[in-house]
């Protein structure tokens, strides 16, 4: 059992991961400052640093606890499509509450920017991106997709720029029939 101290401390932790969550996409990832950050929590900037060793590591964390959970809600979406075909629907069907000027796509976007230049946070992006298309390209194959891995990871890729897109003002018409066409055989349709 968590002594009060100990829950009190996880609740400011998770209050700052929240802060930092919702001033990403509002001011940009660089505009976030400890001051701004300690303000939105509710605590003052020493309680940031006890926290987290750096400013950047608390908004490292936030965006690869958010992209962790996106990325795990849409591993129970494809868990329960009976078929790879509907698995393109579901991940479409899944992106359509994001404009990609949302703020769930604004951190997205925040974050796969800041990672161009800072290395610890793209080898964890990296990671959690690879592990989805692993996960995705398992499901593919038990299904017979050919070459399913490489599938997922265009796919993938895929879903990301069509929400790039949107935030540019961009839509691409019947995207799930263009996409379902990647998972059939072409020696097949001959």
């Amino acid at each position: 059992m968590r002594s009060p101290a100990a829950e009190r401390g996880r609740a400011v932790r998770e209050r700052l991961l929240n802060a930092a969550a919702e001033l990403i996409p509002e001011r940009g990832w660089t505009a976030v400052s400890t001051r701004t950050l300690a303000e939105r929590a509710g605590v003052t900037p020493s309680v940031v640093h006890y926290h987290f060793p750096s400013l950047a590591s608390l908004l490292n964390e936030a965006a690869i606890s958010r992209m962790s959970a996106m990325l795990a809600e849409m591993d129970g979406l494809l868990a329960s499509t009976p078929e790879p075909g509907a698995a393109i629907g579901t991940m479409l069907a899944s992106i359509d509450a994001y404009t990609g000027t949302d703020p769930t796509s604004l951190l997205f976007v925040e974050a796969y920017l800041a990672s161009t230049r800072d290395d610890e946070l793209r080898e964890r992006i990296a990671a959690l991106i690879t592990g989805f298309r692993q996960r995705f390209g398992a499901a593919l194959e038990r299904h017979g997709v050919p070459a399913p891995y490489a599938t997922a990871a265009v796919l993938a890729a895929c879903v990301d720029g069509l929400l790039l897109h949107r935030g540019l003002g961009l839509t691409a018409d019947d995207t799930s029939a263009v996409l379902r066409r990647l998972l059939t055989d072409p020696a097949k349709e001959e």
